[in-house]
């Protein structure tokens, strides 16, 4: 008898605290990654290549890239598709560099983290896993070791930073490895195409 009241007792405890500590325990990290699937929402449109002077690096100077520069042309854009739940970004369209990356969350319901796949020009698909934000402006995403490009040597895109200087500026880089180690990075200055 004594037992059966101790359970009952124990049992509507966990009942009480259950709700209040479970979702505090969940919702922090659904609540993170929801806003960095949203942060990559909010740039949905069209982007197009700031002039030479506001680049920097040598990857706005690659022949396919250059006549873009200070343009009106597309360089970029983001679109929400999939009832919301992707966001595709194209990065160079039209170009023989043209490259596609697919952003959504591990699950609609749950999001506890924002992954992502870069269908590459070098003809390779890492796939990406959102790491901490230092701030709300920026995110990145880091390639998973899971994922057999990520572990390989072969040059690919092992990290990817968007970066909103203002609502109208946008900095992207894409880091590549080889060999296990960062070779260069990629950095791309657009500005935001206003309709």
């Amino acid at each position: 008898m004594k037992k059966t009241i101790l359970f009952t007792i124990i049992t509507a405890i966990s009942l009480i605290l259950s709700p209040m500590l479970a979702p505090s325990a969940f919702a922090d990290s659904d609540t993170k990654a929801r806003q960095d699937y949203n942060f990559l929402a909010q740039l949905n449109g069209d982007w197009k290549l700031l002039p030479a002077e506001n680049q920097e690096g040598k990857t706005t100077k690659h022949k396919l890239v250059a006549p873009l520069l200070g343009t009106d042309k597309t360089a970029m854009s983001f679109k929400v598709i999939g009832k919301g739940s992707t966001v595709q970004e194209n990065l160079l369209p039209g170009t023989g560099k043209e490259m596609a990356t697919m952003y959504h969350c591990d699950s609609q319901k749950n999001c506890s983290q924002v992954k992502a796949t870069h269908y590459c020009a070098k003809q390779n698909q890492p796939e990406f896993i959102s790491t901490l934000r230092m701030d709300k402006s920026t995110i990145s995403l880091e390639c998973d070791m899971n994922n057999a490009t990520c572990q390989s040597n072969d040059v690919h895109v092992h990290k990817i930073t968007h970066q909103l200087i203002e609502d109208d500026h946008l900095k992207t880089t894409y880091t590549i490895y080889k060999n296990g180690k960062p070779k260069k990075d990629s950095v791309y200055h657009f500005a935001r195409v206003t309709p």
